[in-house]
Parts: structure tokens; sequence; C-alpha cells
């Protein structure tokens, strides 16, 4: 503002000169702009060096994560803060949310932070009402600029778009379906109901989702997608006989053996391994079908939780995790052959994954972090409704 100030006094001697007067005018605006960007950047650095303090102070932060311990056993965190020590718990979802519940009833607020997948996160610790918005616990400018993630914007999977935040978004293959190479040519089956033909009656199997853990994406996709839907489970599993397992092993073994000619939905890494070994399977590629694709974060959404016992050295490690450095280090050491990881953030390497698995920008994808395709309680009742109990 005294920029300007001083602009304007000095224009009583330059009415003659009217360009002069523009160029002075504009010298002054991008003089209060860059004071003001400064003002910025001093105000961000200054509580992040503040939060950092306090975090050295708590000494420690707690991590129950989900799937992804590799990146705390990576030991990069706490090289960059060694005064922090970093704790963690890692095991299933299921698991790990019951836990931290079961702690919580009994007094005991021990957990920090939670990272895992999505559904147990949405259906235990969000609705259980145990979180506290994460959106304002993110600092560091590489982080909060949406510019630097998919489609120029942050991915929540909760209503208000605070609590849960998802830095994963893998392409995969809707429904998660499987074949047997010399049984089925994938060429003559362009969209799902494609698959519901009499000579495939007796040939499909399917893992079956009340018992299998980690398995919800592909069901997520099959009972909500607008082209599926109940409708469409109906028919699979009411008129195809179709046999369920919990054992994905063997499930694989009977893919490859022939006894099944499709297996949807089966878990495409085992998969992946039975085709390196030269069984006679394969998955459908992710773009294969009419209806479309998954969106999925695997175990890649990531929130705070409420009473955290220490809150600064919280908001280090979920920046820290965000961070280009940080996301970059989760694809590298999370991602396996056959089973890519793909960061939302747009700024980090993508080499190492398949041309197929790619996202694709203006591409419309069935994102199964949306908030609206979480609950599969309705999808329990339905599969025990349609299968009469049938185990």
């Amino acid at each position: 503002m005294i920029i300007l100030v001083n602009t304007l006094a000095v224009t009583g001697n330059l009415k003659a000169n009217p360009q002069n007067l523009k160029w002075l005018w504009l010298a002054g605006v991008l003089a209060l702009v860059g004071t003001l960007q400064a003002g910025e950047a001093t105000k961000w650095q200054a509580e992040w060096e503040r939060t950092i303090r306090a975090a050295e102070q708590e000494g420690q932060v707690m991590v129950s994560i989900g799937g992804y311990g590799a990146i705390i056993d990576s030991g990069v965190f706490q090289k960059t803060y060694p005064k922090i020590k970093i704790t963690h718990m890692t095991g299933a979802g299921t698991d790990l949310t019951q836990r931290i519940s079961a702690e919580r009833r009994a007094g005991k607020y021990l957990v920090d932070v939670y990272n895992g997948g999505g559904n147990s996160l949405f259906q235990v610790l969000y609705q259980g009402k145990m979180l506290d918005p994460i959106k304002s616990a993110l600092i560091l400018p590489e982080v909060t600029d949406p510019t630097k993630w998919w489609e120029g914007k942050h991915k929540y999977a909760d209503k208000e778009g605070q609590y849960i935040f998802v830095y994963e978004g893998n392409v995969s293959a809707g429904g998660g379906a499987s074949y047997n190479t010399q049984l089925l040519e994938p060429r003559e089956y362009r969209s799902y109901w494609d698959l519901l033909t009499p000579k495939l009656k007796g040939k499909i199997l399917s893992t079956d989702i009340r018992k299998v853990r980690g398995a919800g994406i592909p069901w997520q996709f099959l009972y909500y997608h607008a082209e599926l839907g109940p409708k469409y489970l109906r028919r699979l599993f009411g008129e195809m006989d179709v046999t369920m397992t919990a054992d994905l092993r063997q499930g694989v073994d009977w893919l490859a053996t022939g006894k099944f000619a499709v297996a949807m939905p089966i878990q495409g890494g085992t998969v992946y391994k039975a085709k390196n070994q030269g069984l006679p399977v394969d998955e459908f590629s992710p773009y294969h079908f009419k209806e479309g694709v998954n969106l999925s974060s695997a175990f890649g959404s990531l929130a705070v939780m409420n009473r955290a016992p220490h809150p600064n050295a919280a908001k280090v490690f979920i920046n820290w995790l965000l961070s280009r450095d940080g996301q970059a280090l989760f694809q590298k050491v999370i991602s396996t052959p056959g089973d890519a990881r793909n960061s939302r953030r747009i700024d980090v390497p993508k080499d190492h994954i398949p041309g197929d698995e790619q996202r694709r920008d203006k591409m419309s994808y069935f994102d199964t972090d949306d908030p609206e395709t979480k609950d599969l309680t309705p999808l329990m009742k339905l599969l025990d409704e349609i299968l009469g109990g049938k185990k």
C-alpha cells in the first residue's frame, strides 16, 4: 500500500505523460503482489517450523498402517526427522480399525495417523466419528497446491471433503475378471453382460466377499455401476451357477486347470504370478470391457485421529508422506511386478506403470473412493438373498 501511495504522490508531475503513469501504476501493483506473496511464504514457513519444533518436543508419532508398512520400514522418515521417533502397527485394515475402536472404548488414545484401505477407514473410523479434519493438517505448499495432483484437485473419500485424503489412484479392471486362456477368447466378451451366456454356466468362479478381507473394490464396481448393479448381480449369481471361494490360491489353481473358465472378481496379483509361472491364466486388460474401469486407492487413504497423542508429529508425517519425495518413495517401495502403484500426484515418475494401467486425462472413471460407493452392506444382504445362505 505504501508503494501505491508514493506512486500517486508523483503523478502530479506526470499528467503530460500518461504512458509513464501507466508503467508506474503497473510497477506498484507488481510490487504489492510480490509483498503479499512473500508474506504468504513467511506464514507457511513459520507455521511449518513451529510444527516441527512442537513435534520434536512430542518426540514420537504412532501410525496404524494397513498394507503399506514398507513405507515406514524404509527408514526414510526417521532419517529425515531423527528427533521424531516413528512407531507403527500393521495388519489387515479390518483388524487395525477394530483394534483402534476397542482401544478408544477403553479410554486409550494411542494412534495419531491411520493409513490404509478406504472401506475399513470409512466404515469404522469415519462413520464412528474418530477423525479430525486432515485438510487443516496440510501445510507444505507442494502438498496444498492442487495443481500438483491429478485433475488439479485433492481427492477426499468423505462427503465433507475434509477427513479422508486419498493419495493413490490406480487403474484397475472394473469387476476384476480373469480367464483361462485355453478355454476363452477375450475378444468375444466386450461387456460384463456377455459373460452371462449359457456356455459359461457353471464355469464361473467368484471370490466370496463375505469371507475375504480387502476384496471390496471390484464389488463396489459391480454393485454401484449404473450399467450393472443389483440387476446384473441377480442374474450372475441367480442364473449362472457361480462357485464362491475364500481361498484365492485354490481359485487360481481351479482357473488354471480348466475347472472354471472365468474368475470374477479375483485378485489380479495372484493371477499375474500364476501367469508368470507359465499357467494358462490372464486378466482382462483394464480398458477391455465397455462398462469402463475403476480408479482405486488400495491402501492409499490417509486420516488423522482425533484426540491424537502427538498432533504435531502427526502433521509432520502427513505432510512428509504427501510431499513429492514421500509419494515417490511410496510408489517405489510398494509397487511389485504386475501390481504397480500410482500416486495421484502428477509430478512423480510414472515409468514403472504399464501403458494399459496409466490414467488417461479427460476420461470418466468409476472412482471407488467416491463416498456414495463405500457402503457394501446392501451388497452383502443382496448376496445372502440371492444365494439363500449358500456358502
